[in-house]
Order: structure tokens, then sequence, then C-alpha cells
């Protein structure tokens, strides 16, 4: 298994120094949030994308995609009644195809709760409609890049559009391509009312990406949730892909965080 660490973990850390400590933690990979690097996407410049890329190469580290993605991203809205508002996520997606392709990564992971919820007056037919024409460029874009987009379903506390994976699994299906799949992730699945590793059995061959944190919000090992059945899961379904720690609380230190949840993840994947 292929292990992964989301890089808004190193927050405060230059690029040099977080992959630099990362690969020498012991992960495969790095995922990053494009707001670490812009606001938008679009004022990152290509010199600034090369500079990132061959960073990672320098330490044998692969980008594996991008994540986080319309965070700081302003006036972005995937279900919005107001076309305009949509016209412009569409084209936003198919920036960050683009940004994804030249940092030369694989795996763009839409979680973005803020940007999906349903408005008062649109149901969810319509949200679903609109959703589906907004992804339909960049999973174009990303079938000739070679890039799969993932599309995560999120708990109910966090939006109110796509909260299991089932329904994730439909909403992709409305745009067969190789290129949309959905992510599952550990602590989104502790709120779908089902034992996890039947989750992941069930949504298979659907899911190419997959987050482990804790119900907590912490990292793997860091609370209750245990990894050995989820571990045991994905080999079960033969997932090749990666595992890779996103959290969201880091009261313990960048670290602490990588280094502990990648020796939990060894243990259970052991």
């Amino acid at each position: 298994m292929k292990f992964g660490i989301c890089n808004e973990i190193f927050k405060d850390w230059s690029f040099e120094r977080a992959f630099e400590y990362v690969k020498q933690t012991g992960y495969d990979g790095i995922e990053i949030a494009p707001f670490t690097c812009a606001p938008y996407v679009t004022d990152v410049s290509l010199q600034r994308r090369a500079e990132i890329k061959d960073l990672a190469a320098k330490h044998e580290l692969e980008i594996t995609g991008i994540h986080w993605v319309l965070v700081q991203a302003e006036g972005m809205h995937m279900t919005h009644p107001d076309e305009s508002a949509r016209g412009r996520t569409q084209q936003y997606f198919r920036d960050l195809v683009a940004f994804c392709r030249d940092l030369g990564g694989k795996s763009i992971i839409v979680g973005s709760p803020q940007q999906r919820n349903l408005e008062p007056e649109v149901t969810l037919e319509q949200a679903t409609a609109w959703a589906s024409e907004v992804f339909r460029p960049a999973v174009g874009d990303a079938e000739d890049h070679g890039i799969t987009i993932c599309f995560e379903p999120l708990a109910p506390s966090e939006t109110n559009f796509m909260n299991t994976a089932s329904e994730a699994i439909e909403f992709i299906e409305r745009l067969p391509s190789p290129a949309f799949k959905i992510i599952l992730d550990v602590k989104a699945m502790c709120s779908m009312g089902q034992p996890i590793p039947d989750i992941i059995r069930q949504s298979a061959p659907h899911f190419a990406y997959f987050h482990a944190n804790d119900a907590n919000l912490k990292g793997p090992g860091f609370g209750e949730v245990d990894f050995v059945p989820i571990a045991q899961a994905l080999k079960e379904v033969s997932y090749d892909g990666y595992v890779s720690v996103e959290v969201f609380k880091f009261e313990e230190g960048p670290e602490v965080i990588a280094t502990e949840s990648l020796s939990y993840l060894k243990q259970s994947f052991s």
C-alpha cells in the first residue's frame, strides 16, 4: 500500500522543508491543497507549478493530487440557482485539472461542502442535474490528461448534498467515465450508519482514493477507529491507490501527526 499525507498539515513550513520531512518520515506521496499556493489556482504561475513538481521529484515524492480545491476560491458553487455561479465553477474545475496536470498529480479530491450545499429553493433533482453539468467539461479534460476527479460523500453535519457512498456513486454514474470516481474518507464514513469495511466492499470499484483519519478529526491512530479491518477490506477489493492522511485538528503539531499516523497505518496494514 502507498501512503501519502496532505500538505496543509505543514501550513507554516516552506514546501522544501515539508517535502523533505515527509520523505524522511517514510511517505510515498504528498497531496497538495491549492490554497497553500494561492487563493485561486489561476494565480499560480506555470513557473511556480514547475518548481513544486521539481521539488517533489528532488525528494523522490509523488504528488498524488490536489484536495480542498475550492477553499478560498470565492464565488464558486456547483448547485447554485445562479447560472453564472455554476458557469464560473465549471470553468474553475477545468482550471483545477490543468493545475493538477502541471504538478504531475493524478487525483482531484472534491469535498467542498459549502460550495455544494442546496439553497432552500433548490430541489435535489435540480442540484444533481446542475452539478453534473458543472463537472462535465472537467471530466473530459481529466480523461485527456490521465487524471481522476474523485467526488467525496460527506456527513450531513457538513453538507446536505451527497452524504453516503451509494449516493455519490449514483451521482458519478450520470457521467460514466474512468476519470470520474468517488473518494472514501474514514471520518465521513463514520456518519454513514454502516461498518466502514462494508462500505469499502460495496463501493469497489467506484472509489479511486482513500483518506485516513478518525471520527475525532485527527489522524489515524489518534482516536477510536480500528484500521485493521479497514486495511483488510482495502486488500480484499484489491485497492492499489493511495491511503492519504488528512486531518482537521492540528494540536499535536505536524511532526507528531505525520510520524505517528504513518506508524499506525503501517502496523494496521502489516
